[in-house]
C-alpha cells in the first residue's frame, strides 16, 4: 500500500516588519530572506518528486512585491527572481491565505471576508493563475462557520490540526488522521485535511531522515488504504528553517534525504500535492472539527488562549468587533455617498487599518504589541469621525 507525505510550510511576516528588522536587526532580516529563498534553489533539481505548499500571508507577498524594498534587499536577495522561482507548480503549490494573517475565527465574520478577497487578488496577480486548491487558515484557526464563506472562493479543502477533529461515524485513530473527510456546515461542505500534530512539533524542532521515516512505517502499518500524512509548520522562523549551515537546517539536513531515498524507492512515503492526493483517492468520512488553531509553545490552540488570555487581548479584541460593526453600519447608511472620491479613500483608509488591526501577532505578542490594534483602530475612528462630518 502506497503512502504519501503532504508538507505545508507558513510563511509570514507583519506589515513592515521586515522593513524594521532591516533597519534595527539586519542580522535577523537576512536570515529569514535567506530562509525564504533556500525553498526554491533547494528543490530545483528534484522536480520529479519534491512537493511542497506554501502558505504566504498578504503581508509577506506585498513586501516581496514592493519595489522600494526589493532596491533595498538586492544585494541580500533577488524578491523579484524569488516571487517567480515560486511559481514553479511542479514543486510548489501556493495556498490560499487570508490577507493580514488574522485569527479568523476571533474577527467579525464581514471582515473575512474582506481578508480573503485581497489576498486572492494579490495572489492572481503575483503567481499569474486563477484558482488555489487549498486554504490554509492562519494560525490553523478554524471554526466550521467559516465553511460557506470558504466555498464561496472556490476552495477544494481546508487544513485542520488532529486536535479538534471528531468523527461523526466509527473511525479508526489512523481512518481519522490519515484520510482526507467531509465537514458540513448547513447545506455547504468541504474537505479538511488533517494535519499530523505530533510529527509537526517534530519537523518544527529539528529531525533527521532516519527518526521521521521509522515514525512514518509505525503510524502508517495498520493503514489498508493509501495514507495521506501531512505536516505543517512555520517555514522561517526558528533556527532550524534560519539556519545556512547544511548540517544543521530542515532542507540539507533532512528534505534532501527524503528526496533522494523517494528516488531510489525506499522512502516509505512520496511527496505529493494534496489536491493531486484527494483527486486520486477522494475523502473517507464525515467529520466536525472543533473550534481551535494549532499548538504554539505551551498552549493547545483550545479557546485560542494564545490571543485571548490577557485582558489586553480581550479588550482589544472587543474594540476590533465594535469598530468593525460600527464601520459596516456606516458603509450601509452612507450608501451612494460613497462613491464620491474623498468619501471612498477615507473609507478605504478606514477598512485596510481595520482589517491590519486584525494581525495575529498583534495579539499573539500580548502586552509587547496589542498597542499596534489600537494604533490601527485609532486611524479607522479618526477616518469614520471624518465620514459622519461630511
Amino acid at each position: 500500500m502506497e503512502h504519501y507525505h503532504g508538507l505545508v510550510l507558513n510563511l509570514h511576516q507583519p506589515t513592515r516588519n521586515l522593513e524594521d528588522l532591516w533597519e534595527n536587526q539586519p542580522w535577523e532580516a537576512k536570515d529569514i530572506l535567506y530562509a525564504l529563498d533556500r525553498i526554491p534553489r533547494t528543490l530545483w533539481a528534484f522536480e520529479d518528486v519534491a512537493r511542497v505548499h506554501l502558505a504566504m500571508s498578504g503581508t509577506l507577498l506585498e513586501t516581496l512585491a514592493n519595489r522600494q524594498f526589493q532596491d533595498l534587499v538586492y544585494n541580500t536577495i533577488k524578491c523579484g527572481d524569488l516571487l517567480w522561482f515560486l511559481q514553479n507548480e511542479k514543486i510548489i503549490q501556493i495556498l490560499g491565505n487570508a490577507y493580514y494573517h488574522p485569527v479568523l475565527p476571533l474577527i467579525p465574520s464581514k471582515d473575512r471576508e474582506e481578508h480573503l478577497l485581497r489576498w486572492i487578488g494579490l495572489a492572481k496577480h503575483i503567481f499569474f493563475r486563477n484558482y488555489f486548491p487549498g486554504f490554509w487558515p492562519p494560525e490553523m484557526g478554524f471554526c466550521m462557520e467559516m465553511i460557506p464563506l470558504l466555498k464561496h472562493f472556490g476552495y477544494q479543502y481546508v487544513l485542520v490540526d488532529c486536535e479538534h477533529v471528531e468523527p461523526l461515524h466509527p473511525m479508526k485513530w489512523e481512518e481519522l488522521r490519515y484520510r482526507p473527510h467531509i465537514a458540513r456546515y448547513g447545506q455547504d461542505e468541504i474537505i479538511v485535511v488533517v494535519r499530523d500534530r505530533d510529527l509537526s512539533k517534530a519537523q518544527e524542532s529539528g529531525m533527521n531522515y532516519e527518526w521521521f521515516a521509522h515514525e512514518l512505517q509505525e503510524r502508517t502499518q495498520w493503514c489498508d488504504f493509501p495514507s495521506l500524512v501531512v505536516t505543517c509548520t512555520d517555514g522561517e522562523n526558528g533556527e532550524w528553517f534560519r539556519n545556512a549551515a547544511n548540517s544543521a537546517n530542515f532542507w540539507n539536513s533532512f528534505y534532501l534525504e527524503f528526496l533522494n531515498n523517494v528516488r531510489l524507492g525506499t522512502a516509505p512515503a512520496k511527496p505529493i500535492f494534496i489536491h493531486e492526493y484527494i483527486n486520486q483517492h477522494g475523502w473517507w468520512g464525515e467529520v466536525r472539527v472543533h473550534s481551535g488553531s494549532w499548538n504554539t509553545g505551551e498552549h493547545s490552540g483550545i479557546g485560542f488562549v494564545q490571543w485571548t488570555g490577557s485582558e489586553a487581548q480581550k479588550d482589544a479584541l472587543r474594540r476590533i468587533h465594535d469598530t468593525s460593526a460600527t464601520l459596516y453600519y456606516l458603509k450601509e447608511v452612507l450608501g451612494d455617498k460613497l462613491q464620491d472620491p474623498h468619501r471612498q479613500y477615507q473609507m478605504e483608509e478606514a477598512m485596510w487599518h481595520l482589517l491590519k488591526a486584525e494581525t495575529s501577532c498583534y495579539l499573539y505578542w500580548g502586552e509587547s504589541w496589542v498597542y499596534r490594534v489600537h494604533k490601527d483602530l485609532d486611524t479607522v475612528w479618526f477616518n469614520l469621525d471624518e465620514l459622519r462630518k461630511n
